[in-house]
């Protein structure tokens, strides 16, 4: 698909450009019910949602869902939710948290995939040095997932992770990419060719825009 690219001269920028972008969107209204926006996990987003919450977004029409979440204890460092809500937790938003303590994680990713809207109005992802978005990484059998909107991924780094699959992503009216760092330059020029080699160039949306810092952009 092709992607519309952003380019920002410090972290910091990025990080206000893509919170301006969320509110902007939240601000013109959807199709219907609550603004419904998908957050990846990764640090590089952890700024984007400081800034995120100096801004007068409606965060009682508004709710949030996990693109993927690390398996781990309620409250580790590890877990995506717990950096969401700790940025979050003020503004008293509706954060639909993956159920990754279930003892049945098949089913609990069925039932989370269940909760998903027809359309989300924004769903965010990173890139990873690798070519990773979501949990949707190099070699994994859930890039292959079809049938379900949330999978279980084999361990990466260490860890399980559950995840939206192709299909959910592609559930967006529109994407946001957040790219920071010198590692991520590889992975981007490859985002930006449509090479399908790498995960993140299978996936497909209504409307794709990459914001990235400088030193991600090739040279």
């Amino acid at each position: 698909m092709r992607h519309e690219l952003r380019v920002f001269e410090s972290v910091e920028d990025l990080a206000r450009a893509g919170a301006s972008y969320i509110y902007d969107l939240s601000r013109e209204g959807t199709s219907g019910g609550p603004f419904s926006l998908a957050l990846s996990g990764g640090r590089t987003p952890w700024r984007m949602l400081q800034e995120l919450t100096t801004l007068e977004v409606t965060w009682d029409d508004t709710v949030i869902f996990q693109v993927d979440e690390r398996v781990a204890a309620e409250g580790s460092d590890e877990r995506n939710l717990t950096h969401l809500q700790s940025f979050l937790d003020a503004t008293k938003v509706r954060v639909d948290a993956m159920d990754v303590n279930n003892v049945d994680l098949e089913g609990a990713a069925q039932r989370y995939a269940s909760g998903l809207p027809d359309r989300l109005d924004l769903v965010h992802l990173g890139l990873g040095p690798d070519g990773h978005c979501a949990s949707l990484v190099p070699h994994d059998p859930v890039l292959e997932v079809t049938d379900r909107l949330v999978a279980l991924t084999n361990p990466y780094q260490n860890t399980r992770r559950m995840t939206f699959t192709y299909p959910a992503i592609a559930r967006a009216d529109r994407l946001l990419w957040l790219v920071s760092g010198s590692d991520k330059r590889e992975a981007l020029a490859k985002l930006l060719d449509g090479d399908r080699s790498i995960p993140a160039g299978r996936v497909e949306a209504g409307h794709s825009l990459i914001m990235a810092d400088r030193t991600a952009v090739p040279l």
